[in-house]
């Protein structure tokens, strides 16, 4: 059987927040949401420069996840031989990936 007042008395909060604290409060969130902006802000453009002359970078499936293929001079040569030739999709990224180097 529920107690006279028993709901009022538990939902009531022990003490309302003063104005310093929910003005502390306010801040910390603005903050944080400034803080989230910026680094989404930041993070957005693509930072990975386009490979040198000669060398190559293709994002080819593995076997737990994408594995980046990152070669220059004759490694990346002997990468564009032996991969062009091959039908799989990691090949054809690697195909294109020679041929914006120019070694196809």
């Amino acid at each position: 059987m529920p107690l006279e007042g028993h709901w009022r008395r538990i939902n009531t909060p022990l003490r309302r927040l003063t104005t310093r604290e929910r003005n502390v409060a306010i801040a910390a969130v603005a903050i944080t949401l400034a803080a989230i902006v910026a680094v989404v802000i930041i993070t957005l453009p693509n930072s990975r420069p386009a490979p040198g002359p000669g060398c190559i970078y293709a994002i080819v499936a593995g076997y737990t996840g994408a594995q980046p293929v990152d070669a220059c001079g004759a490694k990346a040569r002997r990468i564009c031989d032996t991969r062009t030739q091959q039908g799989d999709p990691g090949a054809a990224a690697i195909r294109e990936s020679c041929r914006q180097a120019g070694l196809l």
